[in-house]
């Protein structure tokens, strides 16, 4: 006996699966893990394009900062720069190129701070009482760190 060799059917005989083979997307279980580094991606990629908004908006504005001597000088003076938090807010609605960078570096500073926070939760989810306890105590310490860096 010889083995019999199949024939090749045309493609209107296949099933339709065959012709047109359909992937499933695979779901990736949103782990802590890809939530913490989803939040510093994010922080990251926000502060660098609020600085860089800022610095193209200052040069744009001021183009004198490329020709003169002294524009170090001016560009770090700690006089032009926003103090406060209402004057960083206040400078980004005016479209301020000074504010936007001070805003990026506040959202830099505050990125860790959030990380803290959220693990704070996923360790209270977890039901893991030992590091929702450590964790507490990192969180009050940056925060009353913040709080005692803002008396003057």
């Amino acid at each position: 006996m010889s083995p019999q060799v199949a024939e090749p059917r045309a493609p209107e005989e296949l099933p339709a699966a065959a012709v047109h083979p359909v992937a499933l997307p695979e779901t990736v279980p949103l782990t802590p893990e890809l939530l913490i580094s989803q939040l510093l991606r994010g922080g990251v990629l926000l502060s660098l394009s609020l600085v860089t908004c800022g610095m193209v908006m200052t040069f744009f504005r001021h183009p004198d900062y490329f020709s003169s001597p002294d524009a170090l000088q001016r560009l770090t003076s700690p006089d032009s720069a926003p103090h406060r938090l209402s004057d960083v807010f206040e400078g980004v609605m005016a479209v301020r190129g000074q504010s936007f960078v001070m805003a990026g570096l506040l959202v830099m500073i505050t990125v860790p701070v959030l990380r803290v926070a959220l693990s704070l939760s996923i360790f209270r989810a977890q039901r893991d009482r030992a590091y929702a306890a450590i964790t507490t105590g990192v969180l009050a310490l940056l925060l009353l760190a913040f709080l005692l860096g803002g008396v003057e």
